[in-house]
């Protein structure tokens, strides 16, 4: 590290382009993985249920993360994992 880049300012500027960068590969957040999908009900459990078999729960702590019921009885919710099960 250079004397100028050793200032908080410059820290937290380094900082800022390794949080965007990760973001770009996906990652969000805290490390974990969301994807928000609206189907109708039963699509919905199908593609919840392929979460879990595809991201196990105790490998990648797979889990609804939130729900809601649509007036045209469509679900929509997000799914939220970590990247990998190291």
């Amino acid at each position: 590290m250079s004397a100028e880049e050793k200032t908080p300012s410059d820290v937290a500027r380094r900082l800022a382009r390794r949080s965007h960068a990760r973001a770009a590969d996906g990652a969000t957040s805290g490390g974990w993985r969301r994807e928000t999908f609206t189907l109708p009900r039963g699509e919905a459990r199908d593609k919840a249920r392929e979460w879990f078999a595809q991201f196990p729960k105790a490998a990648y702590m797979t889990e609804i993360e939130s729900w809601r019921e649509l007036s045209d009885d469509r679900i929509e919710f997000t799914m939220r994992r970590l990247p990998s099960a190291d």
